[in-house]
């Protein structure tokens, strides 16, 4: 082999991506994979469910809203058998398996050990939420006019036909992707497990000191959650089970998760507000006139994503605050209408205000979630969805019980199917 055929060779070596592949499980070069060349059924039909479920079905607006948010965090908590399922053994499922994969594979995407690269890996989520929010606006304007003004079943027909030819256009790119090469290592839910049984398992034996562990483990050890060094206990007869014992490194991958679960339980709470959304701002728009008619952080902060990511789950919670307190604002103004012209006791009617003063409470949404939920898509991929589903849930049990505390006495809940009689504010 001569001097360029060895150069040429080293040249092909460097352009290839470290710890991944083709679809053929061969080296993958970095100029002709990945980056940018590699939502439509679940907004088609969660955008006006409770729609449905209050004409057709005729359910109550309360047990409509209830459902609503069950379906959504039925739908979206399915992530967690998803990711398992997909890491472990398939890939792609339906709505549990493509959430905890789509931004996963789309980042695996972006070499982050490459600088040009990781740099786009940021706007790729961007990107990303606006396709879901291009994917919302049509199925907000079209599919629910379908559903309401056509046939219901051809409304939730397209979504359908839509998600089938999904995976036709999502396989075109197969021979673009990168996939990452996976070790033979335990899956990561045993590994992690296999720590806290571990810990509880030695729960009265004496934890090795935090001196030894930091010689032994050296930067990698944290003194957060010392409980969890009862894992790397040694038994008193010294048996398999030692053998079989977590490493230093699968403890500290313990920790890890804890140190994450203030982050997913302000998540779970931004979730109920995300709730809202397709349930009672739904109901709002159906009572109110729908007609329509004339009438630069990154250089401030050296930073590649601008702002930080708790910086920015910071502002999209402030501005979630001031969405509901905005909402509530609105719905009082609605209510105080509908009382000026007598049409309390008018079910049906729909009140003399544009629903144009909707308008703020939507932009502070879409505000508050391009600031909370990009972030979050990015630095936690799947656990966002479920941790946003789980508020979903806690809205339905806020509501049962509002529900339960406000009704009765000849009263009307505070969600009474006329909301003109209710206090949605």
């Amino acid at each position: 082999m001569d001097i360029s055929d060895t150069e040429t060779s080293m040249l092909q070596r460097q352009d290839t991506v470290d710890d991944c592949a083709d679809y053929r499980g061969r080296p993958v070069h970095r100029a002709n994979s990945g980056g940018w060349k590699s939502r439509l059924a679940f907004c088609g039909t969660g955008s006006n469910l409770i729609t449905y479920l209050t004409g057709p079905l005729g359910q109550s607006t309360a047990t409509a809203a209830q459902n609503a948010n069950k379906w959504s965090g039925t739908s979206q908590l399915l992530p967690l058998l998803g990711a398992f399922v997909a890491d472990s053994f398939l890939g792609l499922l339906a709505q549990g398996g493509q959430r905890p994969c789509v931004q996963a594979v789309g980042a695996d995407q972006f070499d982050e050990k490459h600088p040009e690269e990781c740099k786009l890996k940021s706007p790729f989520f961007n990107w990303w939420y606006f396709g879901m929010c291009t994917s919302s606006i049509f199925t907000h304007f079209i599919i629910s006019s379908v559903q309401e003004n056509l046939y219901w079943g051809l409304g939730f027909g397209i979504p359908c036909i839509s998600m089938a030819i999904a995976p036709i256009v999502f396989l075109l790119g197969t021979k673009s992707y990168r996939y990452t090469m996976k070790g033979n290592g335990m899956n990561p839910f045993l590994r992690i497990g296999k720590v806290f049984v571990a810990a509880i398992r030695n729960f009265r034996a004496a934890a090795p000191s935090a001196m030894a562990l930091e010689q032994e483990a050296g930067t990698i050890y944290s003194d957060q959650f010392k409980f969890l060094n009862k894992a790397l206990a040694v038994p008193p007869d010294g048996s398999e089970a030692y053998a079989k014992a977590p490493s230093i490194s699968e403890v500290e991958e313990a920790k890890a998760l804890l140190r994450l679960v203030p982050i997913w339980t302000t998540i779970t709470v931004y979730g109920i507000v995300s709730a809202q959304q397709p349930t009672f701002f739904t109901k709002q728009e159906a009572r109110m006139d729908r007609s329509i008619t004339p009438g630069c952080s990154h250089h401030l902060t050296e930073k590649a994503a601008g702002i930080t990511m708790l910086q920015r789950f910071g502002i999209g919670l402030f501005f979630s605050v001031i969405e509901m307190v905005t909402a509530a604002l609105v719905e009082m103004k609605r209510l105080k209408t509908a009382q000026e012209y007598g049409l309390v006791d008018k079910p049906g009617v729909i009140i003399p205000m544009d629903v144009w003063w909707l308008f703020p409470q939507y932009v502070l949404f879409g505000v508050s979630e391009s600031f909370a939920v990009v972030c979050l898509q990015e630095h936690f991929y799947d656990q966002y969805i479920w941790c946003c589903r789980v508020g979903g849930f806690m809205s339905s049990f806020l509501i049962s019980s509002i529900q339960k505390a406000t009704e009765g006495n000849g009263r009307d809940c505070w969600f009474a199917n006329d909301l003109n009689k209710g206090h949605l504010d």
